[in-house]
């Protein structure tokens, strides 16, 4: 488990759910997250922020996908907050728009209400805010 935990940033729930795939005793899996927790392989705030990290960077997400994606991980919600603030505000922004602008070029629709709605469904699944998305839409609508 120890190499389990090193070899990728690992959660808490994660960890439990790989012992639950083996055959031992609770007692005994309880004695390893322990074990785990003490000598520091398992670290939420180090995941989250990694994570954030991660999703941001090379997937492309938003704050609500990432967030949503954390608490499924049973994270709290402090440690989250904690973890988005490393989030620069200006690269969330430069991501957020060049992921835009690519969607919008990329779309085979014509200008018209289809195009736009797949414009925004797209942006809402990479979980952006809502506010941020419709801002772009009407900047981009209104430059054709």
């Amino acid at each position: 488990m120890e190499y389990y935990c090193a070899y990728q940033e690992r959660c808490y729930k994660e960890v439990e759910e790989k012992l639950y795939s083996y055959a031992i005793t609770v007692s005994e899996k309880e004695a390893i997250l322990t074990y785990l927790i003490e000598q520091n392989f398992i670290n939420e705030e180090r995941f989250t922020q990694s994570f954030v990290r991660g999703k941001h960077n090379y997937k492309l997400w938003g704050k609500n996908r990432i967030i949503n994606e954390l608490k499924f991980r049973n994270i709290s919600s402090r440690i989250i907050e904690i973890a988005l603030k490393e989030l620069p505000e200006t690269t969330y922004l430069s991501n957020f728009h060049a992921l835009a602008e690519k969607n919008w070029e990329n779309s085979s629709e014509k200008k018209g209400p289809k195009k736009s709605k797949k414009f925004v469904d797209f942006l809402l699944r990479k979980g952006y805010e809502t506010h941020l998305i419709f801002e772009k839409l009407k900047e981009l609508e209104n430059n054709q």
